[in-house]
């Protein structure tokens, strides 16, 4: 086991009892470091650190990041800032996209001010693949930009904000692009969103899972832990102001998922603006940092099988509350004036 003490480095991370943020805080301590968390809990879950408890080396600041201060002690210190705190839904983005652009865009810069201040080695921000629109594939870094959803936009305007900290402040940055992820400790409420945790509480239900389109679509999907590792690899790589796309690399379409999972499916319609196929390249995290992922989507799968009691106590959806839930997503996208570069 590793240990630590008061010269062990220090990480701060955002959401880390988030999704992805609790993965991060994983893989952290397994590597010596001390760790604070910074969040919300609007989608995160102090559950999602409770194997973590009574660990010295951990602490969790129940805090939204648009109240951090420049000299916050929560900061100081600290060798790395893992920034994935933020608001994650595509739909309500709709509804109130001056929320968003708040939290993801000027949260962002908050906490880009409190590392500036810190002097931290390395700010590593959450990004989303969301950024390039429908892309072409597979789709490199250098594509060009095109949001389709305020999400998306303020995601990417908080990536143009660590850019910009990073080329004026000289703030050490590096950005993940983060296509399809999933694994445990996914979040079970909200709003209607992402695919496994609709399917993991209907097949817990034994109601059909409510497939978007045909089922043949693609997605990019890369496994929790696995973008955990790119995050620290982007972080302890001397390369700074750099964006990397993170995925598998190996897009699966949907019916492959409902063919793993096993069980009956119902067809709803395709919802405009969204891609046929995601498929991350990447080539460039690969060559410059060493980065890959380490597991296959049927193992994925399969650890989420095993944990699939997690998602009880999510909403359980049917198509017509799909329906109800994505109105805006038709009103919005589903005419030429709705669909926005």
């Amino acid at each position: 086991m590793t240990t630590t003490g008061p010269t062990s480095p220090v990480a701060v991370v955002t959401g880390g009892c988030g999704f992805i943020g609790s993965h991060m805080v994983d893989l952290l301590l397994s590597r010596g470091f001390r760790v604070r968390v910074i969040d919300s809990l609007v989608g995160g879950r102090e559950a999602n650190l409770a194997h973590h408890a009574g660990n010295p080396d951990l602490s969790v600041e129940i805090r939204d990041i648009r109240s951090v201060e420049p000299d916050s002690s929560l900061v100081a210190g600290a060798r790395y800032l893992f920034h994935f705190a933020g608001i994650g839904d595509i739909v309500p983005s709709i509804e109130k996209p001056t929320e968003y652009m708040d939290t993801n865009v000027m949260g962002t810069v908050r906490m880009l001010e409190a590392a500036r201040t810190a002097g931290v080695a390395k700010f590593v921000y959450a990004a989303s693949s969301t950024c390039y629109g429908l892309a072409g594939v597979p789709t490199r870094e250098d594509h060009p930009i095109g949001p389709k959803y305020p999400y998306g936009l303020s995601k990417y305007q908080g990536e143009q904000a660590v850019f910009h900290w990073n080329a004026v402040y000289g703030l050490p940055a590096n950005s993940i692009r983060i296509f399809n992820a999933y694994g445990i400790r996914s979040r079970t409420s909200g709003a209607y969103g992402a695919v496994f945790g609709v399917f993991l509480r209907q097949k817990l239900a034994g109601t059909p899972f409510t497939v978007v389109g045909d089922g043949t679509q693609a997605r990019d999907f890369v496994y929790a832990s696995d973008v955990a590792r790119a995050f620290l690899c982007a972080a302890e790589t001397e390369r700074t102001g750099e964006a990397y796309n993170v995925g598998g690399g190996n897009p699966q379409p949907v019916n492959r998922l409902v063919e793993l999972l096993g069980g009956e499916t119902v067809y709803i319609p395709k919802r405009p603006g969204e891609p046929d196929c995601t498929w991350a390249d990447i080539s460039k995290i690969r060559d410059q940092t060493g980065w890959q992922p380490e597991i296959s989507f049927e193992e994925g799968v399969a650890r989420v099988l095993a944990n699939i009691d997690y998602w009880a106590e999510a909403p359980l959806w049917t198509p017509d509350s799909i329906q109800t839930a994505t109105a805006s997503w038709f009103k919005y996208l589903g005419t030429p004036g709705g669909t926005a570069p």
